[in-house]
């Protein structure tokens, strides 16, 4: 049964009614991914649940400002100091705001500093439909303004629509990330297959499948409130590049192989995707299931991330063996040129790296794989400095933008916090209450009269300290203790600063809830898979060591070569849940293999055979997902370029050392207790190896 479905994409008619589904399908496809941009949400409010104090906030201060506005802080310096000329320009620029689309209200200021080297306006700015694209437009407008005539005067707009336009700008090279990551993935089939045409079928089918990936997701926003942002798109981007064309690699791999047994391209490939189809199947419903358990999330952002890169990876699966398979039966052998594989070759005699790797590991399994889990030992002690407690504003760009710029020449010249102060929300009656408790509060410089509407009082707080800061965050808290203790006030505490707290909370109770079940739940689908228990619990002990090795590295790198402030606190556990969930899919690709070869001959050999057999096509597969994690780096975010190193290091070190040195050190020293209480295990029919060094000579001939 299994083996007619596995015919099915590549038959003789069949691979003809898959091309003419898959190009009606990416018609109306290629529409709706063009779609995408209209659906994201892209503001740190969106992202908290309603439950959140700070998204409570902002539905009772609707009353008082429009929920819909940010504030763009205009800052004008001059060392020497302001004259009147810049006094009178910055009046000027002030009535001029006013006329540009989605500037609402008065502008406060300008205000000179005290040193009289700067003057500061703040203008509140309203999200149209396209939200920061929106914002963007209108800080440009803004700019144009202020840089006209400027004759010296430093001009700069920063605070939350500033911080905003500057993203949208970071994240509109979503385009050549991808054009970047397309590029690495051909580059690394062109090494690995050494052939000018067969790269275009794999890139051909992801492309297709992204576009297919991104048609889903935008229905599945704009119809079931599935919430999506920049940051799922170009998360999406390289994952369903890196993933999609790891199962191409398997599948090539696999049929070229059978092209070698088989005469008729038909048959060969049904067999490769009986053979192959089984792992890369379950690899990818690992990973599915993986992202689908971010739906635990509270964070909306983290909560919305699981299930489209879920679609990305699923619809990746189903390019890959319906479409791929397709369009490499209809091309024929000659795909492969210059090195066609012709019926009834000699399989390849010559002695491979891996299996000079896997003697090696043979001659003391014991010794290599306990040393080995001692070095990642000591580089996982790294992430204890990994400092995932979020970042400032102007510290998640790689680069130094224009809000960046402006928002250092703020804290020079008038206190950090002005222009986006906290929020206080209470009951009318307690209204003085909490504006003698909040002007009390550390951390608070001033406080506003309050403005009573309908029942309600608003009071706003100054912040001593830049309002994206650490220091801001923890006087929010004070704030929060302080005003909840007034009895009968029922005072909420918002804002920015308090939008970027409940934020960070929700992502570490995110960490704490959703790794352990990630965990448990892919031991069980390894239990299903391996029907033992023995092997998945070493494969997930060498995954999740695997893991804290990268994030101890990745920690040092961050710190000391990189200088970045920090890292955002969602990235431990997006880390965590793609170098997880991809460790896996090679430990599957790995030991799939190897129960296959252990059947006949016996779990030793299985091992050495099936490192030999899949060393080449899993280290090529490594390195394509490592290099589409990498091209993240392209984005000048501090956020990319940290999960993209992350990612991409942890990916090879787990292809590289713990995938053909730890797991098949583990697998020759335990031997057939690693299916135990499997039927393969209680077999004593399969030869089994003494305990000494094994008889290498069949591995090394790569049968």
């Amino acid at each position: 049964m299994l083996r007619k479905m596995a015919a099915l994409p590549s038959g003789r008619v069949a691979k003809w009614v898959v091309l003419a589904l898959w190009t009606a399908l990416l018609v109306p496809a290629l529409m709706l991914a063009g779609r995408l941009g209209d659906v994201e949400e892209n503001d740190n409010s969106a992202w908290l649940p309603g439950n959140a104090e700070s998204t409570k906030v902002v539905e009772r201060a609707e009353k008082f400002q429009p929920a819909d506005t940010l504030p763009a802080i205009v800052i004008y310096d001059r060392p020497a100091g302001i004259t009147s000329a810049d006094m009178a320009k910055a009046r000027a620029d002030a009535e001029a705001f006013k006329g540009i689309e989605n500037v609402v209200g008065q502008p406060q200021g300008p205000v000179k500093a005290q040193d009289g080297k700067a003057v500061q306006t703040v203008v509140q700015v309203r999200k149209d439909r396209t939200g920061w694209e929106g914002i963007g437009k209108v800080v440009d407008a803004m700019s144009a303004v202020g840089e006209k005539d400027a004759d010296g005067l430093g001009f700069h707009v920063t605070g939350p629509a500033g911080y905003a336009s500057d993203s949208i700008k970071a994240f509109s090279g979503g385009g050549g990330l991808t054009t970047i990551t397309a590029l690495v993935v051909v580059v690394i089939l062109l090494l690995t297959y050494r052939s000018p045409l067969l790269p275009l079928l794999p890139l051909l089918t992801v492309g297709g499948a992204l576009v297919t990936s991104e048609a889903v997701i935008y229905l599945l926003a704009k119809n079931a409130g599935l919430v999506v942002n920049k940051q799922t798109s170009f998360i999406l981007t390289v994952l369903v590049f890196g993933a999609a064309t790891d199962y191409a690699l398997l599948l090539i791999s696999r049929y070229r192989e059978e092209l070698q047994r088989h005469e008729d391209r038909h048959e060969a490939m049904a067999e490769a995707l009986h053979r192959a189809g089984p792992a890369i199947i379950a690899s990818a419903a690992t990973v599915a299931v993986s992202l689908l358990l971010l739906m635990l999330a509270t964070l909306n952002s983290t909560q919305g991330l699981g299930p489209a890169c879920a679609v990305g990876v699923l619809v990746g699966l189903l390019a890959m063996v319906t479409l791929m398979p397709a369009l490499l039966v209809v091309c024929g052998r000659w795909i492969f040129w210059p090195v066609k594989p012709s019926y009834g070759s000699a399989e390849a005699a010559e002695e491979g790296i891996w299996t000079r790797v896997g003697a090696a590991v043979a001659g003391r399994p014991r010794i290599v794989w306990i040393g080995t889990a001692l070095v990642l030992g000591v580089m996982a002690t790294g992430m204890f400095g990994l400092r995932a407690d979020g970042l400032a504003n102007k510290d998640q760009f790689t680069d130094r933008p224009q809000m960046a710029v402006g928002e250092e020449i703020q804290s020079r010249h008038f206190p950090a916090g002005s222009g986006d102060p906290v929020h206080v929300v209470a009951e009318a009656a307690s209204a003085e209450r909490v504006r003698t408790v909040l002007s009390g509060v550390p951390g608070i410089a001033d406080v506003s009269t309050p403005v009573i509407k309908d029942g309600e009082a608003m009071v706003l707080g100054e912040l001593e300290d830049d309002p994206s800061s650490t220091a801001a965050m923890r006087t929010v808290e004070r704030a929060r203790t302080a005003v909840h203790a007034i009895e009968g006030a029922q005072a909420q505490v918002g804002g920015n600063t308090a939008v970027t707290l409940d934020t960070q909370e929700a992502a570490a109770r995110d960490s704490e809830v959703i790794i352990p079940i990630v965990l448990v739940v892919v031991l069980l689908i390894l239990a299903l898979l391996l029907r033992a228990i023995v092997a998945p619990l070493l494969l997930m002990a060498t995954v999740v060591l695997s893991f804290g090795a990268a994030l101890g590295v990745s920690s040092l790198v961050f710190n000391h070569v990189f200088g970045f402030a920090g890292a955002e606190a969602s990235f431990p556990l997006l880390t965590f849940v793609f170098l997880v969930a991809l460790g896996i899919d090679y430990n599957i690709f790995l030991v799939t293999r190897v129960r296959e070869e252990a059947l006949p001959h016996g779990t030793r050999r299985g091992a050495l055979t099936g490192l030999s057999a899949t060393g080449g096509v899993i280290t090529s597969a490594g390195v394509v997902l490592a290099g589409t994690f990498a091209a993240m780096a392209s984005l000048p975010l501090v956020f990319a370029a940290e999960l993209g190193f992350a990612v991409a290091f942890g990916v090879l070190l787990d292809t590289l050392i713990v995938r053909s040195v730890l797991v098949t050190a583990l697998t020759l020293d335990v031997g057939r207790w690693m299916w135990w209480p499997s039927r393969l295990f209680r077999r004593h029919d399969a030869p089994q190896e003494p305990a000494g060094t094994p008889d290498l000579e069949p591995a090394l001939r790569g049968t």
